[in-house]
């Protein structure tokens, strides 16, 4: 997918349909802008409820925390 985009003078970008409907994006969601090289990332930010059992069945016992590095 080859998508382009114009930035406005007002510093604001459309996405293109196209990639709004393959990710699923909505109206009203939020983004990261990572910077990476000479380009940005733009990453959805999840919802805390979307999250919600991602760390089910997590081994906690050898946790390491701040004390235990050098």
């Amino acid at each position: 997918m080859s998508e382009t985009a114009t930035l406005s003078s007002k510093f604001q970008i459309s996405i293109p349909k196209a990639v709004r409907n393959a990710r699923k994006w909505k109206p009203g969601q939020e983004f990261a802008f990572i910077p990476k090289g000479s380009g940005v990332l733009l990453v959805p930010v999840p919802k805390i409820e979307d999250l919600a059992g991602t760390l089910a069945g997590v081994d906690v016992e050898d946790y390491r925390d701040r004390n235990d590095r050098y």
